[in-house]
Parts: C-alpha cells; structure tokens; sequence
C-alpha cells in the first residue's frame, strides 16, 4: 500500500481503425502493478472501434463526453445503446458479447471502462476480434 503522495506517469497511446487511420486514443486512468482497473477510450467525430470480444472480462462503460453508439451481438441478435455525457448512463457488458463503438456526434466522444477482471496484458488471446460479415452471418458463434 502506498503511504505518501506521489505522481505517476499514464500511457497514452493512439488508436487506429482497419485502414491504419487514427481514430482516436487510449488512456490508462488507474493501475494496479500491471493490470489497467481503469480507461479512457477517445473515439473522433465518426470514427467506429471494434468489432470485438473479451473472452474473460466484462466491460462497464459510461460516456463522459460526446456521444457513443455501442453496438452489441448478443445471441446472434443485433442491439444498440447511446451513451452520452446529456444522459449519463453505465452499460454493463458480459464476457462473449462482440461489441463495437462508433461516435455518432460532431466531437470527440471519451468512454471510460472499468474492466471486470482487470485488464491484464499477460491474456493474450482473451480478446477475439471480428468483422461485419462474420457477426451479420452469425459465423462468430462458431469462434466462441
């Protein structure tokens, strides 16, 4: 436990879509020796993140800023929530749920994450990505 005041550096790393465009960035809010308890994600004014799944974690995200479409497959069904900071709300996402952001207002859009476990680099394939075709068709329920 740390007694005394203190500051610490945060990692800031930007983000890139399919096409290796900058979409925006990722920053690690609070962490716990090497796992991340907590992170911003930044999307830019109509940049899309994903499709993907965590095969261990949930996520729990509130947007703080902007505003984010999240675009889940839950059971082969297609659903969509709008999170903004106008109607603050925390969705809470299970592990095996493909989900992807996309920024449908004119600013940036900050999406904070508290992962459930804890984001923990060492779990290299706990994340499963996809595309359109693969989650439309329902090929993704094959690769659960």
């Amino acid at each position: 436990m740390i007694t005394k005041v203190h500051t610490e550096k945060a990692k800031k790393v930007p983000t890139y879509d399919l096409s290796k465009q900058e979409n925006g960035f990722l920053i690690e809010l609070f962490k716990n020796e090497d796992k991340t308890d907590v992170y911003l994600t930044c999307a830019k004014p109509g940049a899309f993140k994903g499709y993907h799944l965590h095969r261990v974690r949930a996520a729990r995200y509130m947007c703080i800023k902007g505003t984010m479409k999240i675009i889940l497959y839950v059971d082969g069904k297609r659903e969509e929530h709008i999170l903004s900071e106008e109607n603050l709300t925390r969705l809470y996402i299970p592990p095996h749920v493909p989900t992807g952001l996309e920024n449908i207002g004119d600013v940036d859009a900050w999406l904070v994450n508290y992962p459930d476990p804890a984001y923990d680099p060492k779990l290299l394939d706990e994340q499963v990505d996809f595309t359109q075709e693969e989650l439309d068709s329902g090929e993704y329920l094959n690769r659960l």
